[in-house]
């Protein structure tokens, strides 16, 4: 990760769980083998190791995937009536786990467990030939959860039980570097139980709070905040339902998904343009922003690096704050039921999340929405 200084906005968090940064992200779909290759051949990610009848296991199949610091586990079940295909019955392809990459599982998971959290697996010490990991885990919103990840004394390829995936398809990177933020959705009044949740157990500060005359259009409306831990490295904006005069995103997807859970993936770039270039070129869909946009854009946000013509090409939104600028864009839902997408983001100094283009955003969703017959 990142070795610059942590920026101020991080400094109230009180690290009593020191956490290094994500380690990975584990999806339950219902096809692995197929969403692998979805991910390979559309976000440039690589094949890295395989868990399932091959390697013994015989509940489960799980393909893991790399781009630079970025591992994703895609996971489905080997057999009916399992808890795997329920929570794909239930919700649709969707991230089950969040793991944190920690130095002590075991004192990360007490430290959790007195202050409050439930247990959603006690420290187990996994071994084979490389080494030994040490995973933990707690519930959270939904049925997410959060692993703990000690992997100091393992030199293996992931993790004990899987095998390195060797496969001849390896497409090249489209410049993905790292989990920049994950947004969860929740219902309606429980944002706040879980900004506290997050302050309490795990020793995260709230960085930024966005109401709903921040984040509203003529239709919808919905309100977030934003917890980090103390480096900075693990940001979780937490997003809830406000009333307006038609269903709003964070509704929808709740709707859909069937209870709190992940709405979106952030994923960092050091170069938007080509980054998003190469996902167009492999069939990624984005949100349409109309060319209105940025007729002034630059009024607001100030000078910028980059071509504006190329970021409207690409429909690549522009924000700026008292750090510096970033540029970000939104995918279309990546799955079939209109719940999780990602969000392709480049930093130029900004620590936000993109205020200034709420609206836009949103606008954007709504349209979406329209076409589905969900506003």
């Amino acid at each position: 990760m990142s070795t610059q200084a942590i920026p101020k906005v991080f400094a109230d968090a009180e690290d009593f769980m020191p956490i290094n940064g994500t380690d990975y992200i584990e999806l339950y779909v219902s096809n692995s083998k197929q969403a692998a290759h979805y991910y390979k051949t559309a976000f440039g990610f690589q094949s890295l190791a395989y868990a399932g009848l091959a390697s013994g296991l015989r509940d489960r199949e799980s393909y893991v995937l790399v781009q630079d610091k970025i591992r994703l586990v895609l996971t489905s079940p080997l057999h009916p009536g399992t808890e795997i295909g329920r929570h794909i019955d239930h919700h649709g392809d969707g991230v089950k786990v969040v793991a944190l990459w920690v130095d002590d599982a075991t004192k990360t998971y007490n430290e959790a467990i007195s202050r409050g959290a439930e247990s959603f697996m006690e420290p187990k010490v996994e071994k084979d030939d490389d080494g030994q990991v040490v995973r933990s885990g707690i519930h959270t919103y939904g049925e997410t959860v959060h692993i703990f990840v000690e992997r100091k004394d393992y030199k293996g390829i992931f993790l004990p039980g899987y095998q390195r995936w060797e496969s001849s398809y390896n497409p090249s990177s489209t410049g993905l570097r790292y989990v920049d933020h994950m947004v969860g959705n929740v219902v309606l009044g429980e944002m706040n139980k879980w900004v506290e949740f997050y302050a309490k157990v795990m020793g995260f500060t709230q960085i930024v709070s966005f109401d709903d005359k921040d984040i509203s259009t003529e239709y919808t409306a919905l309100m977030s905040k934003v917890v980090a831990n103390g480096n900075g490295r693990i940001k979780f904006p937490i997003n809830e339902p406000a009333e307006g005069r038609k269903k709003s995103q964070v509704e929808e997807y709740l709707d859909f998904y069937g209870t709190a859970g992940v709405q979106h993936i952030a994923v960092a770039t050091d170069n938007i343009i080509e980054t998003v270039s190469g996902l167009r070129d492999r069939g990624v869909d984005f949100l349409y922003v109309p060319e209105t946009y940025y007729e002034n854009v630059l009024d607001r946000v100030g000078e910028i690096d980059e071509d504006l013509k190329a970021l409207k090409d690409l429909n690549i939104l522009i924000d700026r704050d008292d750090e510096g600028y970033l540029l970000q864009i939104f995918t279309k839902p990546v799955e079939p039921r209109p719940t999780m997408f990602f969000e392709i983001i480049q930093r130029k100094g900004a620590q936000s999340f993109g205020k200034g283009n709420f609206k836009a955003l949103f606008e954007a969703i709504e349209r979406e929405q329209e076409l589905r017959g969900t506003l």
